[in-house]
């Protein structure tokens, strides 16, 4: 389940001249604004029973409660005399069975504000009003869609778990982290919220590198590519067009953050193999978001491949033949991406007897095998493309040193890299999303999905997630105060 950003820019750039600085305030105050009609969305008269201490009595007063729920959660971390302000609603938003767009928010307004020693550089309205002291839209007249003065805009999606829009997976209202198959409505609205505080990048097409309105946003100063040691600030437009796609390179250079990542990111942990052929690189993972715990260190299995079988969407996802079946049996399948999802293949690798899987990218970068199946019993990790092809490699060239009665075998176990954090560069910064090809309104704006613990900003809602963004659990906070909060 992912969630894409559609982030709507800005409705007015304004210059305004001053000099920021340090000031002294409060804990900030959230307004959430509904912008539903009678019957719809927040408005919803169904009645439902309490769920996870949200004791809403109807539908509509239940999403409520999560909005001010997590409302209450952002106040109390950020400071600020301003009150932000949030118009929400329910529409309709893309989705099919098996995946949607879980909601969306962004700064609705946004700021160039003019420092000593920086180039203008544009801010999301909350955090401008923060640094600056007052409202910058304050008395500028309301236009007729309510909204065009506020802070953040947020929608969600209202047919969510229905059929045809992520079947069976509807938004969980309470407020305990427990949603099981559904999806968690406080993780993703805290998640959505963060963007809408100013966790994106504004005005840049990442797809060409370009600034839309010619100037630079905060974010920019803070993103270092390590293949060419720039930051965006600096780099044209070329080269944030090559940054944006460059797998696991570009970080955040923030102090905060940086900080953070030391306290909250775990060790790398990387499947080492033997095999009789000659050494094999170890492969960093991240484990699956389904299935039991993933043991840090231990045994894996011996690894084996599978061929795709005929009429599937994609390798595994149908029942194993009998070659399959026979490859697979006590062993440890290393199964491509694509066609279904991976809690299907993982559970069709279980009922033939695997061990474990190793589940790997069909696109460049890192990733974590999604999903969701009571049943599975059986560890699972996701590897990049190169190091499953690696890995693939080294089973096909163990083979000939086998006997005659069995193969030559590469065998698997988990392990330890002390020398990174994952989900951080050499140098310890928070990596961002940058996977080949781009992905529109998610990449550049997350951190990467390598990270462990995984990350509220992250592209993914992960089920792991808690409702903390501050060190050791998370690292939105610190971030969010390298840009000024």
């Amino acid at each position: 389940m992912h969630t894409k950003k559609s982030l709507r820019t800005v409705r007015s750039l304004v210059a305004v001249a001053c000099t920021l600085a340090c000031l002294s305030a409060e804990a900030a105050t959230i307004k959430v604004t509904s912008r539903d009609p009678a019957g719809v969305g927040f408005n919803d008269p169904t009645p439902v029973a309490p769920v996870g201490g949200n004791m809403g009595t109807t539908l509509g007063e239940q999403r409520m409660n999560v909005y001010k729920h997590v409302a209450a959660i952002w106040g109390s971390y950020l400071e600020s005399d301003v009150e932000i302000t949030v118009s929400a609603g329910w529409e309709n938003l893309a989705c099919t069975s098996t995946s949607a767009t879980l909601g969306s928010a962004g700064a609705w307004n946004i700021w160039l504000l003019t420092e000593p020693g920086q180039q203008d550089t544009i801010y999301p309205q909350a955090l401008a009003n923060k640094l600056l002291g007052f409202n910058l839209t304050d008395g500028r007249p309301e236009n007729a869609t309510g909204y065009r003065n506020v802070d953040i805009k947020t929608q969600f999606n209202i047919r969510l778990g229905q059929p045809g829009c992520l079947d069976g997976s509807p938004f969980y209202l309470g407020l305990d982290g427990n949603e099981g198959d559904g999806v968690d409505f406080a993780a993703t609205l805290l998640h959505e919220l963060g963007h809408g505080l100013g966790f994106s990048v504004l005005g840049v097409d990442n797809a060409s590198g370009t600034r839309v309105y010619g100037y630079p946003s905060i974010w920019e100063r803070f993103m270092v590519d390590n293949s060419t040691g720039k930051t965006w600030l600096n780099m044209n437009n070329a080269e944030r067009k090559a940054s944006a796609v460059n797998i696991e390179q570009l970080a955040w250079n923030g102090r905060n953050a940086i900080n953070g990542a030391a306290v909250t990111l775990s060790s790398q942990p990387v499947v080492k193999s033997a095999s009789p052929a000659g050494a094999v690189p170890t492969a960093p993972y991240s484990p699956s978001a389904f299935g039991p715990a993933v043991p840090r260190t231990g045994n894996l299995g011996q690894l084996a491949t599978i061929a795709t079988q005929a009429g599937e969407p994609g390798p595994a996802c149908l029942p194993f033949n009998a070659a399959n079946a026979a490859a697979t049996k006590g062993k440890v399948p290393i199964i491509d991406r694509g066609g279904c999802n991976f809690a299907l293949k993982v559970k069709n690798a279980q009922d033939v007897g695997a061990v474990g899987v190793v589940l790997v990218n069909n696109t460049g970068g890192s990733f974590t095998p999604g999903g969701a199946d009571s049943s599975i019993r059986i560890p699972s990790v996701g590897i990049t493309r190169e190091d499953g092809a690696t890995l693939k490699a080294a089973v096909a060239a163990a083979k000939p040193f086998g006997s005659r009665s069995q193969a030559g075998q590469v065998t698997a176990s988990l392990a330890i890299d002390p020398s990174r954090k994952a989900g951080a560069d050499r140098f310890g910064r928070p990596l961002l999303y940058t996977p080949n090809p781009l992905v529109p309104g998610s990449s550049v704006s997350h951190f990467d999905v390598s990270a462990s613990p995984n990350l509220l900003m992250e592209p993914s809602i992960n089920n792991d997630l808690t409702l903390d963004v501050n060190p050791p659990k998370d690292l939105t906070l610190p971030l969010l105060k390298d840009l000024g909060w």
